[in-house]
């Protein structure tokens, strides 16, 4: 914002165009972070997801749910095998009895994308 002379009436305008201003570059480095956040979320779940006949790990994809003015929601899913994804993150009763062992693959990348948001975006904002 530059450094203008604004009168006492002129003061509110000026402040109004500031926060204006402002808001639009929030939005713009918000949605930048979101969109890395989301593509690093999907390479992380791809690179550490089990592999048996590799279709389950191709199938992981990035998926642009919502989009306004001011918010974007993305999605990361398996678009290939989505019914495995539970079942492969907390394991599952066997039918002899027993249990399958769990393969946490979706959690460690969901935090990491959660840690890359909140930096992304605090640094954005910063400078």
């Amino acid at each position: 914002m530059s450094e203008k002379k604004v009168s006492i009436g002129q003061m509110a305008e000026a402040v109004m165009d500031g926060l204006i201003e402002y808001a639009g570059l929030a939005t713009d480095v918000m949605k930048d972070c979101v969109t890395k956040a989301g593509n690093t979320v999907k390479s992380e779940v791809k690179a550490n997801a089990p592999v048996r006949t590799g279709q389950y790990k191709k199938g992981w994809a990035v998926k642009k749910q919502k989009e306004t003015a001011n918010a974007l929601e993305l999605v990361v899913h398996n678009k290939k095998r989505y019914q495995l994804t539970h079942l492969l993150e907390k394991g599952h009763a066997k039918r002899g009895g027993g249990r399958v062992r769990a393969f946490p693959h979706i959690a460690p990348a969901e935090q990491a994308g959660i840690r890359e948001l909140e930096e992304g975006i605090r640094r954005g904002l910063e400078g």
